[in-house]
């Protein structure tokens, strides 16, 4: 539950969303797409933060990974944030049911710091 998983194309996105992570007292596994569909199969993390690119597709290869994920532990986990260009609900920016809180960007500590703390309360 204290492992976070940072996914994203853009390496100084992962360093910079990890950082805030790590403020938040989790611990972040920082990985592109391509590697974190392999990880998922390895280690089932707390909370996933995706960060979905221009067009909120660059994660959308992990989301049949995601979704079992959360079947098997009853729905809840892993909390999943998307990082996007367009602020708005899951349901508004019609992606995924995995998505817990869409976070539009930039991102800052002061915006993505409070979504995971309370993500992370929940559980």
């Amino acid at each position: 539950m204290s492992q976070a998983l940072v996914v994203g194309r853009s390496q100084i996105n992962r360093i910079v969303i990890a950082k805030i992570v790590e403020r938040s007292g989790l611990k972040p596994i920082a990985e592109a797409p391509e590697t974190a569909l392999a990880l998922l199969g390895q280690r089932a993390p707390g909370t996933i933060i995706l960060d979905g690119g221009s067009d909120n597709n660059d994660c959308e290869a992990l989301m049949p990974s995601i979704v079992a994920l959360r079947l098997a532990s009853g729905g809840k986990l892993p909390s999943v944030i998307l990082l996007s260009n367009k602020a708005g609900s899951p349901e508004s920016l019609s992606v995924s049911s995995a998505i817990d809180i869409v976070v539009a960007k930039p991102i800052t500590p002061e915006r993505l710091q409070p979504v995971i703390e309370k993500l992370v309360g929940r559980v």
